[in-house]
């Protein structure tokens, strides 16, 4: 194969050449926001290339990363592609078990971590990495043990390598090299390696960017998992191919204030985080009374024509443009300031379904979401809602240059060059992934006669009743979690008569409601009159849907789903299997007669 001249590190070499002296990338120092300039960011990348390549690192190797998100994190992850490998992330909640398993099975003979917490998860596993010479850690954070350097310490370890060394492997990178591997979160078994290519990576970097115009300047908020392909696009890609700027977030407890003070231009997150932001504005926006009341909901219903139309290419003209002008100025400016959304051009969300209520609700208040669909295989995006082309409800049509197919049996299978080279060491998963050419994805669903692509339910997720009923359980799912008080739901009904559902409540609202109410969210959970609640609203619900879809019982369970309790994987998703066997007596409680 040829060698080529396009690579992720290659643009950010290419863009510190053009303009050394412009923001890169910002990290919180004390109270101050300190920015890195282009210059700095490549020196940085191939100090920690060459320190790699000091090392003994060969083309081919990986390096792990397992930290929140830091710009050691880009760094490293930039700096092991040119220096001819591949960045493999490790999600934080990770368990110690876990972390030796991607590191082992990657066979990484760097690992960077970014704190003591992390550091203990592999000290005392380290017989098991026989691969591993070199742990790093992230400024802040000193290790002594043999293995162990700090940031500084490493990047200093490479001085005696020429830059020369480092352009010849840039240079020396092939189309259909790997580049990075990403771990699935494992919602079934142990996770696989993602293979993704240097092909896949600049490709979808630069289909992204017909989708989301990112300019040189616009600044996004770094704070999702970087071990996730999405949050990798967003933060490294992306920002790189276009000139785009990161703030890395303090951390997770602190990113609704970070995005206050940065007030992003560009905002991707998972939806949970859009159901959190609802939640708030809901209650907020019950407060308003009187003409202030009346005059949100004029403005509301402004909005809704106004991004009806925004959906289909179209612009407001005439009396609607002006009451959008006041609608604006008036309501949500206020409003997206108090968000952190003030200056954001575009929303997206992705990772997992979101409920089209909030996709329409955002949108009455002037911050339309954009749903994107996709998966790791595909590095990302396999279907966009387009700012001027969306249809809430939907993924969108496929990304240009990917071909999107509905197998017989529903499955959505795609083809492109953003199609992964692979399973990592996984021959027998590449081949019932991969069938020629087109990457079955597990995920089933429909195209209306526009092309939007609706995603009716996952392979493995499918029910089939007592009665012999196939059910996607996704839809109720997200039907049930538009109930006040409800965080997750899990539809059980597989070799059932009929359909039930186990419940979570949300921490915050109810301790919102509790307080409200001058009770304890413990008593307020227990409370005769929340049942009730929630029976009145799913029998409203049910009638939303075919008799054999509705769901007959349910139980409220005593805490929400969480990473560390083993219901959700880190990237938010449910665990099915896992809820079904740790709930098994909840459930069979619901079918006894």
């Amino acid at each position: 194969m040829a060698e080529t001249k396009d690579s992720i590190p290659r643009r950010l070499f290419n863009r510190a050449a053009a303009t050394p002296t412009d923001a890169a990338y910002y990290r919180k120092v004390d109270t101050a926001w300190v920015a890195s300039s282009w210059a700095d960011y490549a020196t940085q990348v191939r100090a920690a290339a060459k320190a790699l390549i000091a090392l003994g690192f060969a083309p081919g190797q990986t390096v792990c990363i397992l930290g929140f998100n830091r710009p050691e994190w880009a760094i490293l992850d930039v700096g092991s592609m040119a220096a001819g490998g591949a960045p493999a992330g490790i999600y934080t909640t990770c368990s110690g078990p876990e972390v030796a398993y991607i590191v082992h099975h990657a066979e990484s003979p760097v690992l960077l971590v970014e704190d003591q917490g992390q550091w203990d998860k592999i000290a005392g596993r380290l017989a098991e990495l026989p691969h591993l010479k070199r742990v790093v850690t992230m400024r802040g954070c000193t290790i002594a043990h043999p293995l162990a350097q700090t940031w500084d310490e490493f990047l200093a370890s490479g001085a005696s390598v020429p830059d020369s060394e480092v352009e010849a492997r840039c240079t020396a990178l092939r189309p259909e090299q790997l580049a990075t591997l990403i771990y699935t979160s494992g919602t079934t078994g142990p996770p696989k390696g993602v293979m993704l290519s240097v092909e896949n990576l600049a490709w979808t970097a630069d289909a992204a960017l017909k989708l989301v115009p990112v300019q040189p300047g616009h600044c996004s908020l770094s704070y999702l998992p970087m071990s996730h392909i999405a949050e990798q696009m967003f933060s490294l890609h992306i920002p790189i191919s276009a000139g785009g700027v990161i703030y890395f977030a303090e951390s997770l407890a602190k990113v609704p204030e970070n995005l206050k003070e940065v007030q992003p231009h560009v905002v991707f997150a998972v939806p949970r985080i859009w159901e959190k932001f609802y939640a708030g504005v809901t209650a907020r926006l019950k407060t308003a009374t009187g003409v202030k009341a009346k005059l949100v909901t004029w403005a509301r219903g402004v909005a809704t024509r106004v991004h009806a139309l925004k959906n289909e290419g179209k612009e407001p003209g005439g009396w609607l443009a002006f009451q959008y002008g006041i609608a604006q100025k008036q309501v949500f400016s206020k409003l997206r300031d108090a968000l952190g959304l003030g200056r954001a051009f575009i929303c997206v969300s992705g990772a997992a379904p979101v409920a089209k209520e909030i996709l329409d609700f955002f949108a009455s208040l002037d911050i339309p979401i954009r749903e994107v669909y996709g998966q790791s295989e595909g590095t990302g995006p396999t279907t966009f809602n387009a700012m001027d082309r969306t249809r809430f409800g939907s993924v969108g049509p496929a990304i240009p240059g990917c071909e999107v197919r509905i197998a017989a049996d529903g499955e959505i299978c795609l083809r492109g060059p953003n199609v992964f080279l692979g399973y990592f060491k996984d021959p027998q998963a590449t081949a019932e992934a991969l069938i020629d050419g087109w990457l079955h994805s597990g995920d089933l669903g429909a195209f209306d006669a526009d092309g939007f692509l609706t995603i009716t339910g996952r392979k493995k997720d499918i029910l089939i009743t007592a009665g012999g009923k196939n059910i996607a359980p996704k839809n109720i799912e997200a039907a049930l979690k538009q109930i006040p008080l409800v965080g997750d739901a899990v539809v059980i009904g597989d070799r059932k008569k009929f359909l039930t559902a186990l419940l979570t409540l949300d921490p915050e609202q109810l301790q919102k409601v509790a307080e409200a109410g001058g009770t304890t969210p413990d008593a307020l959970r227990a409370a005769p009159s929340t049942r009730a609640a929630i029976q009145a609203a799913v029998d409203v619900m049910n009638k939303e849907f075919a008799q054999v879809e509705t769901v007959k019982r349910f139980t409220i369970l005593p805490a929400p789903f969480t990473v560390e309790t083993g219901e959700l994987t880190p990237s938010l998703k449910v665990k099915r299997k896992v809820v079904n066997d740790k709930f098994v007596n909840e459930i069979d409680a619901m079918y006894a007669e």
